[in-house]
């Protein structure tokens, strides 16, 4: 059955149509255990496989432009998911992943129609493994400068374990000059929209090496232990995830264990990813602040340098951000400041 939009004249009832919505998954990233099998290793990502999980909770917000150009809150929607809610297919939107494999998720919106006019609409979602808090009640946003300003809060130990896990539809990705997830009655004969999702978290790729002729004898070198420290665990914009910014480098935060070798084939070399929001610091838009814990011969030496990693703030989509410590000598206590120029594998 085809549903089709239409207004109503001033002097008719109110009438509802549906709007048919898809929110999409990259299907390369996402497994449970009804498709294990089919998990995919990303190219160029470190030696482990990674595995997505399935979101569980979406939230979805329509946007209508009024007369005056403003736009408003039409409808909110929250929905509860299990695995089976999500169908594997293909992508057959306008994006550049045409035909990619993706999980799709089916909805139908229905919209409240109050003029006889045709009208402009924009659909936002996010999904999350976990269930999210908004720093503002999805049924009290009113305007698109609510949207906009979203933030969910990321500083329970659940939210961070599975930022990985979480999607949004970029606020700043457009397709024809307009957000890509816009709707029109008057442009479109069957109005839909199909809404492709990505991650919120940027991913960090670790390599860590100690040359060759260093690695043995009296003075030796060897890896004891690297944290990534002081992550950020406040409120993240839901939409605008390259756009978080703090007054100053954070003195609190989530801590993750990079390494605390014990094979002795760690000692020397390897590599790590983890997932983090990222964010600037008031002034100093270039660069993500990665503060880091390190530690080589079981000296109790700390170093603890602060990575400034370059970053995009105006990107539509989050980084894989790569940094690379090189060990020649045994690790000094101190701090420092290095600057990593940009560096974006590939957009996530």
């Amino acid at each position: 059955m085809t549903l089709v939009l239409a207004g109503c004249r001033e002097n008719e009832p109110l009438q509802k149509a549906g709007l048919p919505l898809s929110i999409c998954l990259p299907a390369n990233e996402v497994q449970s255990a009804r498709y294990a099998p089919a998990a995919r290793k990303t190219v160029g990502d470190p030696g482990e496989t990674e595995t997505f999980l399935f979101p569980h909770y979406l939230y979805i917000i329509v946007m209508k432009q009024n007369r005056d150009k403003s736009w408003s809150v039409w409808e909110t929607k929250e929905r509860t998911l299990t695995d089976a809610d999500w169908e594997a297919t293909h992508y057959a939107g306008a994006l550049p992943t045409m035909g990619d494999s993706i999980y799709r998720y089916t909805e139908q919106i229905d919209l409240q129609l109050s003029s006889s006019g045709g009208f402009q609409g924009r659909v936002y979602a996010v999904a999350s493994a976990e269930e999210l808090s908004f720093s503002k009640a999805l049924k009290n946003l009113t305007d698109l400068d609510d949207l906009s300003g979203l933030r969910f809060d990321a500083s329970s130990a659940p939210i961070q374990d599975n930022l990985q896990h979480i999607y949004s539809s970029p606020y700043n990705l457009r397709q024809d000059g307009e957000y890509y997830g816009s709707f029109h009655t008057t442009q479109q004969k069957a109005p839909y929209v199909n809404l492709l999702l990505y991650h919120i978290a940027a991913k960090v790729d670790i390599k860590w090496s100690v040359a060759e002729d260093k690695r043995t004898g009296a003075s030796g070198v060897r890896l004891t232990y690297m944290q990534a420290r002081n992550l950020f665990a406040g409120n993240a914009y839901c939409f605008q995830p390259m756009r978080n910014v703090s007054a100053a480098l954070l003195g609190e935060g989530k801590t993750i264990d990079i390494v605390r070798p014990t094979d002795e084939g760690l000692w020397w070399e390897g590599r790590s990813y983890f997932y983090t929001i990222p964010y600037t610091i008031e002034g100093n838009a270039d660069y993500f602040p990665l503060q880091m814990v390190m530690q080589t011969n079981e000296s109790g030496a700390d170093y603890t340098p602060t990575l400034n990693l370059g970053i995009d703030t105006a990107s539509v989509f989050v980084p894989w951000l790569r940094a690379d410590f090189n060990l020649t000598k045994p690790l000094e206590a101190g701090s420092e400041t290095k600057t990593i120029p940009y560096v974006s594998l590939k957009p996530r």
